[in-house]
């Protein structure tokens, strides 16, 4: 038994002694592997390479694109009624649009039809620049998708622009109107202008020896399109010709936006004698003209107008600005974007026609406008029933004392106060100087260079500006645009019309100083751009059926 117990001591001896071992070698192995670890390394001793940004980006990037292809793969894949079958199982069957409804009815065309597209929906294509513009050569440069827009923005802000004296080309630039339906059927992939209608008209038998879109340079003023273009001769020609051409039927002429000022002086240019006008006569509008539709026309002007030309801020902007703080007055790629657009939109001489006109006697003063009981927030009724619309006027009222004649006021309070209690200083007598300058490497020059920190002063401390105002601030602020746009438009009230000085152009595009004699003159206003009324935009159904009201005038009048 001493035999066995000494075995079993030795034995247990050795077990012990070869734990102590492994426990040794699994230390140093621990060691070895948080070596490596430290040094980058796996536990054989391998390098492991670190995920870098680039490798993320490379990823990300590889995503995006195999995704696009597949996308791009189903698009092409699936059948044509694919994308109709899924908005029909969502929003129930498609209804007819009007052009194919008057089809069925058995209707055709009859009147030729003429578009008058409005400002920036009419593309512009290049034929001569600089040499920043090597490869441009009839390509758009506005209009489509806008693509050297992102590529070279400098350069085309210079092409875009007009010349600051004379409000025409540039020299070693031109820059003209894109012709044909194509000039404005839409503004940008997917974004339709005319399209639709044309489309609707083609249902019933129209085509382009029938249809004529009327394009122009929609950013020199209405006479210099004649002047520089022949515009006015060009449209006066077509018209011509398609009155010939389809058995003597008078045309439909069918304007918009901005369109329509244009149109209102096309009217009396050609019927004036030559050589200011076309010498058509005084009965050339009744003899080839059977109608015009107006949407959407500015015959007023529209205050955002004044937000535009003052500082290039329109509503868009004043949303970025909300998001993004400061973000558009950085240096952004070392350009300043509000002062090259200002800079650049402050030579198109067109937009001087819808700066308000009638001054405080159409839109109101510093107390009183035409919206002041109207509640332009409250919702109408949805009900053709009208038997109720004028029960509850009193919770139409604006119980806020917000002052719509005041288009320009520098401040909620100076919005809201009463004239006895505004404290202005006339700024017409403060002197300019060149004391305002911006120091940074990307200085661009504008008007309000010139006006220094005191001109800037004097236009805040006169707080609030009326329809009469405005036109005084913008002679103060901008007096080489509007030294040029009192050449070519007009704002204010005729005395007695007939004045001989209201046969010159400069007046031929205000309604208030001029008559215009028409057959018949239909206005279906779409886009809520008249004057000062405020109002609601059209459901979808009403636009629709005043398509269908629309064609079957044109078609049977």
């Amino acid at each position: 038994m001493s035999f066995l117990r000494r075995r079993k001591t030795v034995a247990n001896s050795t077990s012990r002694g070869s734990d102590r071992g492994d426990d040794e070698e699994e230390k140093k192995k621990n060691e070895k592997k948080g070596e490596n670890i430290k040094k980058g390394k796996n536990v054989e001793g391998k390098k492991i390479e670190k995920w870098s940004c680039i490798d993320s980006c490379c990823w990300f990037i590889g995503f995006i694109c195999s995704v696009w292809w597949f996308l791009l793969f189903l698009y092409n894949a699936m059948p044509a009624s694919f994308p109709q079958y899924v908005t029909e199982a969502i929003t129930g069957p498609w209804l007819d649009p009007p052009g194919a409804k008057l089809r069925k009815e058995g209707l055709s065309a009859n009147h030729p039809v003429v578009f008058v597209p409005g400002i920036v929906t009419g593309g512009l294509e290049l034929w001569e620049g600089r040499q920043c513009a090597d490869g441009l050569f009839r390509k758009r440069l506005w209009g489509g998708t806008f693509g050297e827009l992102y590529k070279r923005p400098l350069c085309w802000v210079e092409h875009l622009s007009l010349d600051n004296e004379t409000g025409l080309d540039r020299q070693g630039i031109r820059v003209r109107p894109v012709s044909g339906l194509v000039a404005a059927d839409y503004f940008a992939p997917g974004y339709f202008v005319w399209a639709v209608l044309i489309a609707n008209l083609a249902r019933i038998g129209y085509e382009e020896k029938n249809m004529y879109m009327a394009a122009y340079d929609w950013r020199i003023s209405f006479q210099n399109t004649e002047v520089r273009d022949q515009t006015l001769s060009r449209i006066k020609n077509n018209i011509e010709l398609m009155v010939a051409t389809n058995g003597g039927k008078k045309v439909v002429v069918i304007p918009h936006s901005m369109g329509v000022l244009y149109f209102l002086h096309f009217m009396k240019w050609v019927e004036a004698p030559r050589p200011m006008g076309g010498g058509g006569g005084s009965n050339w509008c009744a003899m080839h003209i059977k109608a015009v539709t107006n949407i959407g026309g500015p015959f007023l002007g529209v205050p955002k107008s004044v937000a535009g030309l003052f500082s290039t801020e329109a509503r868009d902007i004043a949303v970025a600005r909300a998001f993004a703080p400061g973000f558009l007055d950085k240096d952004v790629f070392g350009l300043q974007t509000l002062q090259h657009l200002m800079r650049m939109t402050r030579t198109w001489d067109s937009t001087m026609s819808m700066i308000p006109k009638g001054g405080d006697t159409i839109w109101g003063g510093l107390d009183w406008s035409p919206e002041e009981y109207y509640n332009c927030s409250a919702k109408k009724q949805k009900n053709n029933d009208t038997s109720g619309a004028f029960k509850n006027d009193k919770a139409n009222i604006v119980k806020k004392n917000i002052n719509y004649g005041r288009l320009i006021s520098f401040g909620k309070d100076n919005a809201e106060l009463h004239s006895s209690k505004l404290e202005r200083l006339d700024f017409r007598e403060c002197l300019k100087g060149r004391n305002f300058a911006n120091t940074s490497s990307c200085d661009v020059w504008t008007e309000y260079h010139d006006m220094g920190v005191e001109g800037i002063k004097a236009v805040v401390d006169y707080k609030a500006y009326t329809a009469d105002s405005i036109l005084e601030l913008f002679h103060f602020v901008a007096p080489k645009m509007m030294k040029r746009g009192g050449g070519h438009f007009s704002y204010g009230i005729a005395d007695n019309l007939d004045d001989p000085k209201y046969n010159h152009y400069k007046y031929w595009s205000n309604p208030l100083k001029q008559h215009y004699q028409m057959p018949q003159i239909w206005r279906f206003t779409l886009c809520m751009e008249l004057g000062f009324l405020q109002k609601e935009p059209m459901s979808t159904n009403s636009v629709h059926n005043l398509n269908v009201t629309f064609l079957f005038r044109l078609t049977h009048q």
